[in-house]
This record gives C-alpha cells, sequence and structure tokens, in this order.
C-alpha cells in the first residue's frame, strides 16, 4: 500500500540515503550486545567450578560477579561521552578488542586475584561498547518503520541474553571447562570487530569539544558508590557503617555532578537528555524492570538447582522457552506495533503480563512441577519482557541529537546497572529475612542434620524465593504505573514531525 510523500520545503536538504547494510551491520551490533548481557549471568553457572579450581573463598567468590557490575555501571556515562567525543564505530572496536583480551586474561586466570582484575577490565570495556552499541543502532534506523524492527531484534537480544547466558554456560562448564565462558568471547568478539569495520558507518563526533573530567569523576564516582553500597549489603547488613556510607555518599555525588552539569561547557550527560518527560520515564521503568528480574533469575536458578537438584545443563536448558517468548514478543508483537500505537500501549500490558508470570513462580512450593508452574511462569515473562523492552529502549533514545546519543544510551544502561544491583541486594535480603522468619515461626533447630530438618529448610528456602518474587511482581506493576504516567508520547506513525527529528535534541511534549 503506497503512502503519499511528505512535502519538502524548496530549501529543504534532502535526507542522506539509507545505508543498503544497514541490516547486516545490526547483526554486528546485536552480537556485541549480546556478549555484554550474557557474560552477566554466564559466570554465575561456572563460578562454582571456578571456585573449586582458584581456591576462591565463599567471602570473596562474589568480586568474580560484583568487579565487573562495578566498573560497568560506574563507568558507563564516561563510556558513553567518549563515543561522542571520539567516534562510536571506532570506541565499539575498541570496546570489543578490550573486552577480548580480559576475556582471555579472565580464562587464563590461574588465582582469585587475577580473575577478579579480569572481570573488572571487561567491566570497563563494556561500558565503552554498551552504549556505542546502542548509539550507532539508534543513528542508523531513522525510519519510524524500520527502527522498530532493528529494535525488536535488539529488545529480543537484551531480554533473552541472560537466558542464553545460563544455557552457553551451562553446556561450556559441563562439556569442557569453566575457563571456556571467558574464551567463548575472544573468537565472537573477532568475528564482531571484523564486521564492524567492514559494515558500520560510523555518524560522525563532536570536534572541538572536550572531555568533562570533573564531571566523569563525579558521575562515574556517584553511580559506583551506590552499586558498590547495594554489592555489598547482600554480604554486610543493611546497617553497616560502610554500606551506610556508600549508599548516602552516592546520592550526594551525583547531586554535585547535576549541579555541575549546568555550569560544564562541555557536560557529560547534558540535562536536557534527561529532563525529558518521555526519556526520564523510560529510564525509570526500565531501572524498575531490572530490580524486578535480576532476582527471579537467581531465584529460579537456586531453586533448580539446589531445591529440585539440576544440572547447570539442564537449568540452561529449562530456560530456552522464555528465550524464544521473548524474541516472539520482541518481534512478532512489539515490532509490528511499534510504529502503530503509542510505547504505554506496549510497556503496560507487557509487563503485567509479565507480573502474571511472576505470580505463577511465586505461588511454587517444593514439589512444583515444571510444566505446572514454572514452564507458564517464564513464558508469560518472557512475552511481556519482550514487549517491553524494545518500546523502552526506544523512546529512551529517541529523539536525540547524534552527538548526544552516547550519554542517552550511557544513562540507560546506567539505570539498568543500578537497577541489577539494587535488585540482587533488595530481594536477597527480602528471601533471606522471609526464610529465616519461617524457621523462627517453625522452631526449626539447624543444628540438627535430620531428614526432617533437612526438608523444613528446603521448604523454608521455597518461601523465601516466594516472598521474594511477589515483592519483584509488585515492583513490576509499578513500572508499568510509571509507563503509563510519564510515557504519554503518541504513536511515532501520527507524528507530523520533520524528517531529520531524530536528530533534534529538544524535549518532546506530548498532548
Amino acid at each position: 500500500m503506497s503512502h503519499p510523500e511528505r512535502p519538502v520545503a524548496p530549501d529543504a536538504e534532502p535526507s542522506p540515503p539509507s545505508d543498503p547494510r544497514r541490516w547486516w551491520g545490526l547483526g554486528v551490533i546485536a552480537l556485541a550486545q549480546l556478549i555484554v548481557v550474557l557474560d552477566m549471568t554466564i559466570v554465575n553457572i561456572a563460578l562454582p567450578s571456578a571456585q573449586r579450581d582458584l581456591g576462591l573463598t565463599d567471602g570473596n567468590r562474589q568480586w568474580a560477579v560484583t568487579a565487573y557490575t562495578l566498573a560497568f555501571g560506574g563507568l558507563l556515562l564516561l563510556g558513553g561521552r567518549l563515543g561522542d567525543l571520539f567516534g562510536r564505530k571506532r570506541s565499539f572496536i575498541v570496546g570489543l578488542i578490550g573486552f577480548a583480551g580480559a576475556s582471555a586474561l579472565g580464562g587464563a586466570a590461574t588465582g582469585p586475584g587475577t580473575l577478579f582484575a579480569a572481570r573488572a577490565l571487561q567491566g570497563v570495556f563494556a561500558a565503552l561498547l554498551a552504549p556505542a552499541a546502542l548509539s550507532l543502532m539508534t543513528t542508523t534506523f531513522t525510519d519510524p518503520r524500520e527502527r522498530g524492527k532493528a529494535f525488536g531484534v535488539f529488545g529480543a537480544i537484551a531480554g533473552a541474553g541472560s537466558a542464553i547466558g545460563m544455557l552457553l554456560g551451562g553446556l561450556l562448564t559441563e562439556y569442557l571447562d569453566w575457563r571456556w565462558c571467558l574464551y567463548v568471547n575472544v573468537p565472537v568478539a573477532a568475528l564482531a570487530v571484523a564486521g564492524a569495520v567492514v559494515l558500520l558507518k560510523d555518524p560522525g563526533r563532536r570536534t572541538g569539544a572536550q572531555l568533562d573530567v570533573l564531571g566523569a569523576v563525579l558521575g562515574s564516582a556517584g553511580v559506583l558508590s551506590i552499586v558498590y553500597g547495594f554489592s555489598e549489603a547482600e554480604s554486610r547488613d543493611w546497617s553497616d557503617p560502610l554500606v551506610l556510607a556508600l549508599l548516602a555518599g552516592g546520592p550526594v555525588l551525583l547531586g554535585l555532578f547535576a549541579l555541575w552539569q549546568t555550569r560544564a561547557r562541555t557536560p557529560l550527560l547534558p540535562l536536557h537528555v534527561v529532563r525529558d518527560r518521555q526519556r526520564a520515564g523510560a529510564y525509570l521503568t526500565m531501572a524498575l524492570i531490572t530490580i524486578a528480574m535480576f532476582g527471579v533469575f537467581l531465584f529460579l536458578t537456586y531453586y533448580l538447582q539446589g531445591i529440585k537438584g539440576w544440572s547447570p545443563l539442564r537449568t540452561g536448558v529449562a530456560y530456552l522457552p522464555m528465550t524464544v517468548s521473548m524474541v516472539v514478543g520482541s518481534t512478532q508483537i512489539s515490532a509490528r506495533l511499534l510504529h502503530r500505537v503509542p510505547p504505554r500501549v506496549l510497556i503496560m500490558p507487557g509487563l503485567t503480563l509479565a507480573a502474571g508470570g511472576l505470580a505463577f513462580l511465586a505461588s511454587m512450593d517444593v514439589d512444583a512441577t515444571y510444566l505446572g508452574h514454572v514452564l507458564p511462569g517464564i513464558c508469560m515473562m518472557g512475552l511481556g519482557m519482550g514487549a517491553t523492552f524494545m518500546a523502552a529502549i526506544s523512546t529512551a533514545t529517541a529523539r536525540v541529537a547524534p552527538h548526544e546519543q552516547g550519554a542517552a544510551s550511557a544513562t540507560l544502561n546506567t539505570m539498568q546497572q543500578v537497577g541489577g544491583s539494587v535488585g540482587t541486594a533488595l530481594l536477597n535480603t527480602i528471601a533471606a529475612s522471609a526464610t529465616t522468619g519461617w524457621l523462627t515461626d517453625h522452631r526449626i533447630d539447624l543444628s540438627q542434620r535430620t531428614p526432617q530438618v533437612k526438608a523444613a529448610l528446603a521448604e523454608a528456602t521455597v518461601h523465601g524465593f516466594s516472598v521474594a518474587t511477589w515483592t519483584s511482581g509488585g515492583i513490576l506493576l509499578l513500572a508499568a504505573a510509571v509507563a503509563g504516567v510519564f510515557l504519554n508520547a503518541k504513536a511515532p506513525a501520527r507524528k507530523t514531525a520533520a524528517p531529520d527529528d531524530e536528530a533534534v535534541p529538544t524535549p518532546v511534549h506530548a498532548a
């Protein structure tokens, strides 16, 4: 069906032709995004084997995960701005090469120190790579219809990466060695680098601009303080002086960062990027989603392996239906409707459906079956998240000037990282407290090792998971409410904006 062409003013510049290789370029970008996302879960599956091999203690093993999230979350704003200043394609390639090198170092680790350092180095380069990948995709696909399809693929990768990481981690750990959970990044990154050199085009960079050093220090320190505080809250106590200092100091540093951004000549994060109602709503929605979902994956993995006694491989396979559901939700629902309906029409029902899936998981007991509870729960979650992710990501990065795409993309990634740290610490604390309360109420003496006590401990553990999962469902419903209030933009197809609106950094004010 043909559509009438929009009239163009006589003195208007013609729109640049679309790159005929852009869809191949999307494959390269999606591959890089997959590396970053799955690396957050693939190591979790390999961690027990790595602990035995390298002699990690129960107290310091968390640094195999925390070192990565700290560096990643703390440096995202800086990484995004570096891409704006020095070129997204260059940052993308450097990030891939550095990530591959750090992965090889971690795979060859002979002790805890080397592994933790390698994981931190992975986070540093991921902070450069992730915003560059999202910025390249946003500036490559400006047509609303094509953008919907592109974000469908990207949303499916972002949503399914965690489940793919668990499956791949189980396969590599069970049939090869835990080190291959890190080594596998090297050939994949090499393929992505080759594709980037040939297929990707850099949309340009700001010339003559300087890096906001003070802003980089304040912003990175603020985010790092919050992420580290919540990470430590899981192993320490919420009343621990260090945890309190970190959680109080982080917002203070971010407040100073925001104040400085109003005065900096070249701000690290131009504040109009986050003042826009649509983007602010999308950022907050994604943060709440990540808070809710990170703990659920952890609880379900422990349930299947610890309570049901499943192997890592079988656990990874169990997540496959969720991955398929995410792909369907992204490519067959959201991608087809994103340019036709307002974003909240996709996000609100998607989050409500995902919350319903969590209700299935929260109602599980020790004897629950995979087909009766786990499968319907993860399929509802996958379908809902698939319909949600791409709409939220697209909204968070839309209508930003090309030279500020890195800052907008990095802010989105930062909200996800902070949300993940908050969710893991918060939900684990809720689960542990509920488990302890159940044992106390039932007067279980854990010093006894009878079969009855072991059965009671399993029941208490599942009760803790259930309470935390119900909390996650409530957080998803809160995210749906936030999207309903803030994301009031009209459908892209109904807008009458100029063809190059995607490059205009002015805020969107929907009727």
